[in-house]
């Protein structure tokens, strides 16, 4: 191979390879979160809204409670009724 060819395709490979780096830049230019806790307030913001529905802590520890409590209301009335 001729030495001028080599480094005509030397070259051609290099621009190829800086072009590639720059449409690598531009594609991360164009993001549209200026950090990445502002990406991942978004991402979670995307799936809480995917969610079929929102279940509230305080909502489940009131259900729970009144759960055990009618639970054990009805086993005290259980055991009075057994000692009568």
């Amino acid at each position: 191979m001729a030495p001028g060819l080599a480094k005509l395709n030397h070259v051609r490979a290099e621009l190829c390879a800086i072009e590639a780096c720059a449409e690598r830049a531009g594609a991360s230019l164009a993001c549209i979160y200026s950090s990445s806790d502002e990406f991942e307030a978004a991402e979670l913001a995307a799936r809480r809204a995917r969610l079929p529905f929102r279940v509230d802590g305080v909502r489940v520890v009131l259900v729970a409670t009144a759960f055990a409590a009618a639970v054990a209301l009805g086993a005290i009335g259980a055991l009075a009724a057994i000692s009568l």
